[in-house]
């Protein structure tokens, strides 16, 4: 009868096979447990090897089990039990992602390496959750109470290296890829070093699991009062409040509770947050993201071009953060203004707001300057003449935007896409000035283009398939959410927006002051409230869509005009000082 796993000597090598990120469905759990249990009980067995197919360790749970009203055994619980009572030594190889359940299934493992370039975390409060599978009563006691809570707070991924630092694994297998060269055949592939690396530990006697240690603190002076500090700042956590309150108060278990007892603790917390409305809408965004990104009539056979090259016209506060989308991800770009001033003004905006993350420690100086040597400024349309993509970042000006097409059509090579960020106008209109219609599409991103992750990908009646293929893939590219979308008055977002603008104009006139509206959006999850937010994009944008659609407007519906008696005094925002909110130099 086949085992059902590879022997190497006196070795067994288990592989999770469940594409494309070997989640922990049931059915793999299953295979998992048998192979797992086999292992364990075989007499020519010393140790156990456990690695991913593909190009992944383990994603994690299957999320859309999460949903089921009791999930079906093998619980990943029964898994790492077989595996901690086992006194034979259990290594988890991991590369790719080792996530959520894949992560909490290395920790129930003896060993744990990793490549450097794996991703390892607990991604969980993300989705208003907290691990589910040990995760919050082992971490704390193999790296410590504080870098645990940590790392289960933020969602953060940790590459290899930065694993190893903490102590989250034992050793990174690129690094011992020399001595291993000959081991007993072993190639160079992921297994292959494990196994490797583990046959030199054989003699030692086996690691004590994590369950049988205790929960530490890299200081004793953090033990007083730490949870409580913690909780103060699990209270202003937006969007997952509930989740970070118990990601602590299960850490804190850890550290006063018995193993078993911290297990059940986290359990009930974990099934609590399962049904709540936070976790549940969260879920729903996150299968919704991806069902998004999928393009509906788009054949897998098109092949989409790689944007090399790429240009952005216009240096406001849009076309600049744009410009800062392409440097970020490593694509040189060229940010072209007519005017010398603005040109000027637009460079040192990218350049201070890469400072300022310098300056707060989010930036290392060496990657602000590759960034701000992949901008390069322009005056001329003849210097994009070799670029794959423009981006057009000019007013939201039907003629205005028409010229600037007409000047890219003849300036750039014959195969560029031409891409605007109009957020309402008729983009079949603006691609009718060009001799490439089929290469015209639009690319609407979100102020602060920079920070903002959703990416509009309008297509026009002549955008041919290819087209929306290669900007779909540069979305991704870009690290944002490429959402493919038709054309109509203000395509998705801005028609959802407007309505809710609509409502907040009311609430002004009835009385409301715009920071206590602000006020109460954020405190109900928003990132930004309302008017902030028409502030920092500027009032004059929505005025000309207003403006430009006052014929059609209901004359039976309600309208606001504070909006409108705003920009009539020339108060548009943060550009000019004031609009909702006054903007003074040093405030």
């Amino acid at each position: 009868m086949k085992k059902p796993y590879e022997t190497h000597g006196r070795i067994a090598l288990i592989q999770m096979d469940s594409p494309p990120v070997n989640s922990l469905a049931h059915s793999q759990r299953i295979a998992l447990f048998d192979a797992m249990d086999a292992a364990v009980q075989d007499s020519e067995i010393d140790a156990v090897v456990i690695c991913g197919a593909g190009q992944h360790f383990c994603g994690g749970a299957a999320i859309e089990e999460f949903n089921l009203p009791v999930r079906a055994e093998p619980s990943l619980k029964k898994i790492i039990d077989c595996m901690e009572g086992s006194a034979k030594p259990i290594l988890a190889a991991i590369h790719g992602s080792a996530l959520g359940g894949g992560l909490e299934l290395a920790l129930g493992c003896h060993y744990r390496l990793a490549t450097t370039d794996a991703r390892l975390g607990l991604p969980e409060i993300t989705l208003g959750l907290l691990p589910g599978g040990g995760g919050t009563q082992r971490l704390p006691r193999l790296v410590g109470v504080e870098a645990a809570l940590a790392l289960i707070l933020s969602g953060e991924r940790l590459d290899g290296a930065s694993a190893a630092k903490v102590g989250l694994v034992d050793d990174v297998l690129d690094a011992v890829v020399r001595g291993a060269e000959n081991l007993d055949g072993v190639g160079q592939n992921v297994a292959g070093l494990a196994i490797a690396w583990l046959q030199r530990r054989l003699m030692l006697p086996v690691p004590e699991p994590l369950s049988r240690r205790k929960a530490w603190f890299a200081s004793l002076d953090n033990e007083l009062g730490f949870f409580e500090n913690a909780a103060d700042k699990a209270a202003q956590v937006k969007g997952s409040q509930r989740a970070a309150r118990d990601c602590v108060a299960c850490v804190r278990a850890s550290t006063e509770m018995a193993f078993e007892s911290g297990l059940a603790f986290e359990r009930s917390k974990f099934l609590e947050l399962v049904a709540s409305s936070e976790s549940i809408s969260l879920r729903h965004l996150f299968f919704a993201e991806r069902k998004a990104a999928r393009v509906p009539g788009l054949s897998a056979d098109v092949m989409p071009e790689i944007v090399a090259e790429a240009a952005v016209v216009g240096a406001g506060l849009m076309g600049s953060g744009i410009a800062m989308c392409f440097a970020n991800a490593g694509i040189p770009v060229r940010l072209l203004e007519l005017d010398a001033e603005a040109l000027e003004r637009g460079m040192r905006r990218i350049e201070k707001t890469y400072a300022d993350s310098v300056a707060k420690g989010r930036l290392a100086q060496s990657v602000m300057d590759r960034r701000m040597s992949l901008v390069k400024p322009a005056q001329r349309y003849e210097e994009l003449a070799s670029v794959d993509l423009v981006v057009e970042a000019v007013f939201e000006d039907m003629s205005v935007k028409q010229q600037v097409f007409v000047q890219l059509d003849a300036a750039c090579k014959p195969e560029a896409i031409l891409a605007t960020n109009t957020s309402r106008l008729d983009i079949d209109e603006i691609a009718s000035v060009t001799k490439r219609p089929g290469h015209v599409i639009g690319m609407h991103f979100f102020s602060p283009a920079n920070v903002m992750r959703l990416l509009e990908v309008v297509r026009a009646r002549c955008t041919s398939a290819k087209t929306l293929a290669t900007i779909m893939r540069a979305g991704r590219a870009l690290r944002k959410l490429p959402v493919a979308v038709g054309i109509c008055d203000g395509f998705v977002g801005n028609r959802m927006v407007t309505a809710y603008f609509r409502e907040a104009g009311f609430l002004l006139e009835e009385g409301a002051s715009p920071s206590q509206v602000d006020k109460a959006l954020l405190d109900f999850g928003m990132a930004m409230g309302p008017f902030a937010m028409s502030d920092m994009v500027g009032l004059d944008i929505s005025w000309a869509g207003r403006k430009r659609m006052a014929a059609t407007r209901l004359r039976h519906l309600r309208y606001s005009k504070v909006a409108d008696m705003l920009c009539e005094e020339g108060r548009f925002g943060q550009k000019t000082g004031a609009g909702y909110f006054r903007y003074q130099v040093g405030s």
